[in-house]
């Protein structure tokens, strides 16, 4: 069901009637200017909004600006972040939409996926959880271990979907190619439009 959606999104949304007649999602993958432009915003807004987050999570691993209160910095940073993650968010979907199928089909981009939404369940939980506490270590040069660990995760799970996200510029793992049945399997190569190619060269 799936497949069929994303295949209509790609193909036939707001295709017109004659030879050369494109969908949407065709017509933006293939314009000469936007696509770059959009592109290069996205990569803008997801260094805005990482770098805020690297700025907000040292702090609170007590490495950088040790003598200023940990709300400050987060009050401070806080609408930097939101601004880039509206921008990430809305340039993110219009490049899903250009390419549905391929992303869909790509390891990289499902696990990015897997790793944003852990990212954004630990920032859930840290402010529902260790935010609670603020109040009574937002002058400490070293916050809790709590807050450092979250901290940590977080750092760590924002760098992973950088990373996972960067690779999906690469056709190492690409349905229609020889590869691994694990990586067939992950990516739904059998039911993606170019199919299933095992390592012999079998065609499933």
């Amino acid at each position: 069901m799936i497949g069929a959606f994303l295949t209509w999104l790609e193909h036939t949304l707001g295709k017109g009637s004659g030879d050369t007649a494109q969908s949407w999602s065709e017509a933006l993958l293939g314009s000469l200017n936007f696509w770059g432009l959009l592109e290069g915003t996205h990569l803008l807004a997801l260094m805005l909004f990482a770098g805020t987050i690297l700025v907000v999570d040292l702090r609170l691993m007590g490495v950088t600006f040790r003598k200023t209160r940990v709300s400050v910095v987060s009050d401070t940073i806080l609408p930097l972040t939101v601004f880039g993650f509206i921008f990430v968010v809305a340039t993110g979907l219009a490049l899903f939409f250009a390419k549905p199928l391929f992303y869909y089909h790509n390891i990289w981009f499902r696990m990015k996926m897997v790793m944003l939404a852990l990212a954004l369940v630990n920032i859930l939980i840290f402010h529902n959880r260790i935010q609670r506490t603020e109040e009574t270590r937002d002058a400490d040069e070293k916050p809790p271990a709590s807050a450092r660990t979250a901290a940590a995760m977080s750092l760590t799970a924002w760098l992973v979907v950088i990373t996972f996200g960067r690779l999906i510029a690469y056709d190492w793992f690409e349905c229609g190619k020889p590869q691994p049945a694990f990586i067939n399997w992950a990516e739904e190569c059998r039911s993606s439009e170019k199919g299933e190619v095992t390592l012999e060269g079998k065609h499933l």
